[in-house]
């Protein structure tokens, strides 16, 4: 079976609030799906139903082809699952709750000494493999959490802010992980963090306000962003000018912008009209004009400017009607 989990219409509501508004989506084995959204917009709660952790008010869920509400053993022995905030038994060392989530999930011999090992050692948990938990950093916290997830070898993984708390070698270890178990299993990484999508997803979910805005590949979404295909440079201030009245020549050229100045250098970003290549034009004309540059670049697009486009104002205005000057003064403020 290569489509591991299926979500249909489901909705969850407290109250007067609707938190996850008739959401479908499904993941196939060795898909990576990133589940993006700002605070709030309904990601764990989503989670949560689709592990079986909270009921839905409508929808259905299933996992291997097991409904969640009807087979709740079943999805459980094919998920893992790591929640937010990672709850722990902090008495316990890494150890003995692996030993006991072991227990809970009727491991054998075997697979018992095979998940703990792969777990303990992916995870780097040797040298706090007896200390208390409750002794441990908040990033030994997470990993043990996400052991716990890993050790029976599910098919999906639900993985809610795997990397919070870990500096940026254990985030890097973390996500090779996720690399490596890619192949053979559904992997859902619900973030906040655009890196991560970036870093180890092939495919991206963007929800609000309960809803989803957008579906598709990060690489997709990038062509979205007013900087696809846009290209910066990098050069004296003497020469800034000239280098504009010659970028703005070229008719592929929507707008030119000074971003920052470093030392003596000035910082332009050259914008395309619907995201053209303008980067081999760009080059040419640098070179006629006897222009040069300290450094050029080519932006793939930025996730963030989607990001920030589609969630705010209830799907906000999307970048093909967004000034581009608005995106790079707003980058200019925070540099």
């Amino acid at each position: 079976m290569n489509m591991l989990l299926e979500i249909n219409s489901l909705t969850k509501r407290f109250g007067p609030i609707t938190a996850v508004d008739n959401v479908s989506f499904s993941v196939e084995r060795g898909e990576v799906l990133g589940f993006l959204g700002p605070n709030g917009a309904g990601k764990s709660t989503t989670m949560k139903m689709a592990t079986g952790y909270l009921s839905p008010t409508a929808g259905d869920v299933k996992v291997c082809g097991y409904d969640v509400q009807s087979h709740p053993i079943e999805v459980k022995r094919r998920i893992g699952y790591l929640p937010e905030g990672a709850p722990l038994y902090g008495e316990m060392t890494p150890f003995s709750l692996l030993n006991f989530v072991s227990d809970i999930r009727k491991l054998s011999r075997e697979e018992r000494k095979h998940g703990m090992e792969h777990a303990i050692e992916s995870l780097h948990l040797q040298r706090v493999l007896h200390q208390p938990i409750e002794t441990l950093s908040k990033g030994y916290k997470r990993r043990v959490g996400l052991a716990q997830a890993i050790i029976h070898e599910p098919d999906v993984l639900v993985l809610d802010e795997p990397t919070d708390g870990l500096d940026p070698n254990q985030k890097h270890e973390v996500r090779e992980l996720l690399e490596r178990m890619a192949s053979t299993k559904a992997i859902i990484i619900s973030t906040h963090i655009l890196e991560e999508v970036d870093a180890v997803c092939s495919r991206a979910i963007i929800i609000s306000q309960g809803r989803i805005v957008a579906d598709k590949k990060p690489s997709e979404l990038e062509m979205e962003s007013v900087y696809h295909n846009a290209v910066g440079i990098r050069l004296l201030n003497e020469n800034v000018e000239k280098c504009i009245t010659v970028m703005n020549e070229i008719n592929e050229v929507l707008s030119v912008e000074h971003v920052d100045q470093s030392d003596e250098l000035i910082h332009l970003v050259v914008f395309p009209k619907k995201g053209a290549d303008i980067l081999t034009k760009v080059n040419s004309a640098l070179d006629e004009n006897k222009l040069k540059v300290a450094e050029m670049y080519l932006e793939k697009g930025r996730l963030e400017d989607v990001f920030r486009d589609l969630t705010l104002n209830e799907g906000g205005v999307g970048s093909k009607g967004v000034d581009p000057t608005s995106g790079v003064k707003e980058a200019a403020s925070h540099a």
